[in-house]
């Protein structure tokens, strides 16, 4: 996969220090943006080294509208709206799929990657879970999801009790909590599935893929409401890339789809 470097920022600038129009980020020579640490989404390598289908697509973007540098941070699904709108990040590029409620606090783009849901379980999937009811209905089912996150959400909604939903922190976390009986299933889209598994080697394991009625997600860079503006130029750029094919190139070897992305729209996925 493509690598590009960029710099980790684990500590948050002050809100001060933030730009939030699109001549400030020039006159800054950078954008922070959010990002979690879930391949093929996102990844953090050990030295910082961020890359991944979102990050390397804002890279391209925002360098194209004169902002040469993009400074990535680690947030918490949960946390990178309420970080984006205490001015933390100009930006999130991390995999966060639009969804009704999302869309009235953020200004998504256009769509940029798409995905369905997946369970991490043990070989032959002992329990035969191949819906987010069928945790529910066993009484003695535990299933791991990131914190604030579209799986956690599905978890509960379905009718999982809260203490049946453990919250995991990262990809790695949840596959060796599966591996050690921890919990029963793991949840994540079907890419960063497929990677956890194909990093790990463990035969032991099983995807289940697509789980039956959840919906298939698509993510968008999202901004803040008042920066409808750089949200507008961002959805330039990333239209004359879907044309060009540089979109395609861009995350197509991490396993993406680009004609996923450009079947559907920010209207329909918002409902708006």
């Amino acid at each position: 996969m493509k690598k590009t470097l960029l710099t980790l920022a684990l500590l948050a600038a002050p809100a001060a220090a933030m730009a939030d129009t699109l001549d400030d980020l020039k006159a800054q020579g950078f954008a922070r943006i959010a990002i979690a640490n879930e391949p093929p989404f996102t990844a953090v390598a050990a030295d910082g080294t961020v890359s991944g289908a979102a990050p390397d697509v804002a890279r391209e973007i925002f360098k194209r509208l004169g902002v040469p540098e993009v400074v990535a941070s680690i947030s918490e699904y949960g946390a990178m709206i309420p970080g984006l709108q205490a001015r933390r990040h100009d930006a999130i590029t991390a995999g966060l799929f639009m969804k009704p409620e999302r869309c009235q606090a953020v200004a998504y783009s256009e769509p940029v990657l798409c995905d369905a849901e997946a369970f991490l379980v043990p070989k032959g999937n002992p329990k035969g879970f191949t819906s987010y009811a069928d945790i529910a209905a066993d009484a003695t089912a535990t299933i791991g999801a990131p914190g604030g996150g579209t799986e956690e959400k599905l978890a509960l909604e379905a009718g999982v009790p809260r203490d049946r939903v453990i919250v995991v922190p990262d990809g790695q976390s949840g596959l060796k909590m599966v591996q050690d009986g921890r919990i029963d299933v793991y949840s994540l889209p079907v890419l960063s599935i497929s990677d956890l598994m194909a990093k790990s080697g463990d035969a032991n394991l099983e995807m289940v893929a697509p789980v039956i009625g959840a919906p298939v997600y698509c993510d968008g860079a999202a901004f803040r409401k008042e920066d409808a503006a750089l949200r507008d130029a961002f959805d330039v750029e990333l239209a004359k890339m879907k044309e060009s094919g540089e979109f395609a190139a861009i995350i197509e070897p991490y396993g993406f789809s680009a004609a996923a992305a450009m079947s559907t729209s920010r209207a329909q996925l918002c409902g708006e």
